[in-house]
């Protein structure tokens, strides 16, 4: 399957769970908690993955994540453009974890 530019492929799934496909921006990458996620599947799976990243993390709580990554993306972009020189540090709970 062609990927647009600046989007990605991931799977998304714990163990027994299905995984399903998720496409999500390259900023992504940027983001603590997608990072912290990319962490775990690194101590899961190492480096060694073909294809698509997989994320060992439940499909819910990844949709979850999601919503605070796409509010924290949009928040940021609303004070660069309304104060250039500001940096503002939002807030992070911890990536997914097993339990």
């Amino acid at each position: 399957m062609m990927m647009r530019k600046g989007w990605m492929g991931i799977r998304v799934g714990q163990e027994g769970e299905e995984q399903q496909r998720f496409v999500v921006p390259v900023g992504y990458l940027k983001h603590p908690l997608f990072v912290g996620l990319l962490e775990q599947a690194e101590k899961e799976y190492g480096f060694q993955q073909t294809g698509a990243i997989t994320i060992p993390c439940g499909v819910d709580h990844f949709r979850h994540v999601q919503v605070i990554i796409d509010r924290d993306t949009a928040t940021a972009a609303y004070h660069r453009r309304r104060h250039h020189h500001h940096h503002h540090h939002l807030p992070h709970f911890a990536g997914c974890f097993r339990a």
